[in-house]
């Protein structure tokens, strides 16, 4: 079963809405959740190669076309333990990171399509903090289905394919900017690798916020007061998050009249061709996609340069 059908369709023409589609599955009867811009196709379970040395969430690789395909067990990495594999069992593919990996779940439930405020963020108790691999809860109808950060998982059991600070180590010495960059980013361990990468890029005077519902409070906040876009020299923003997305934020930026100067990034594991066209329409400057850090400061050197020579700022 393909995703690339009316849902999608319908998505990729309305942009910046701040909706979400969700496709919900079960493990061991439990509901859980993932963006269905991060899934390419549902297909039934099938015999996996094994292979050595890797993580005991990993069962191997298969390839049911043109592609091979690591297949990650994702009940295994839920509860640690090997649960028996049925012949029902699905393979959710997906593209995310410019990755292509198909998780498997013991059944797929459907598709629902709420807004991202109806997403809650866990507290740490539930979440686990940084170690935790649920970035929210949803209330699809009235289900409460738990949205897994799949790219968490997947750099967990594969860390080089996350960000990397030997990227900034490649670029060399770099002069240090007090040029204020405000980031929207809702993973928690992310968000401290974006942090530390930024700053040993010499980027020292970063507001990082977990949404771009909190982000946006804090522009028009400065609006009111005064005090942007001139305080404000750089938006860099993920696209999925509780309560406000990153192309939501974006439409919003850029059709306020104060505001809309402001450069905006969006840094996110969803850029494909497909969102590259939602990111346009709702006005980004530029789109870069996770786990690309070494990129990202380039572009953010391009951008603040540029802002200093017009004297934006």
């Amino acid at each position: 079963m393909s995703v690339t059908g009316q849902n999608k369709s319908n998505i990729l023409l309305e942009s910046g809405t701040n909706e979400i589609e969700i496709m919900e599955f079960t493990i061991n009867e439990n509901l859980f959740g993932i963006n269905v811009a991060k899934v390419r196709e549902i297909m039934l379970s099938a015999p996996v190669k094994s292979m050595p040395h890797v993580h005991p969430a990993v069962e191997g690789i298969f390839k049911p076309r043109d592609r091979v395909l690591t297949v990650i067990n994702l009940p295994k990495y839920l509860t640690g333990v090997d649960v028996e594999r049925q012949p029902k069992d699905l393979f959710i593919v997906t593209n995310f990171n410019k990755l292509y990996i198909a998780f498997r779940v013991h059944s797929v439930v459907g598709i629902s399509r709420i807004s991202w405020r109806d997403i809650q963020k866990p507290d740490n108790a539930i979440s686990g903090g940084t170690d935790g691999v649920s970035t929210g809860i949803a209330q699809c109808g009235d289900d409460l289905v738990t949205i897994l950060d799949f790219e968490k998982i997947v750099a967990e059991i594969a860390p080089e394919t996350s960000i990397q600070l030997g990227e900034i180590d490649k670029m060399g010495p770099r002069k240090r900017s007090s040029q204020p960059v405000y980031i929207a980013e809702d993973s928690l361990l992310l968000s401290q690798m974006i942090r530390e990468s930024l700053g040993k890029a010499g980027y020292t005077n970063l507001h990082m916020y977990p949404n771009g519902q909190e982000l946006w409070d804090a522009l028009t906040q400065m609006r009111d007061e005064g005090t942007a876009p001139a305080e404000v020299a750089l938006v860099i923003t993920d696209i999925e998050m509780p309560q406000m997305d990153g192309h939501h934020l974006t439409k919003l930026i850029k059709a306020d009249q104060t505001l809309r100067k402001i450069p905006v990034v969006l840094f996110s594991s969803l850029i494909s061709e497909e969102m590259r066209i939602k990111g346009k329409q709702v006005g980004a400057d530029e789109q870069l996609s996770k786990p690309e850090i070494g990129h990202l400061v380039s572009v953010m050197d391009q951008i603040l340069n540029q802002t200093v020579s017009t004297g934006k700022v």
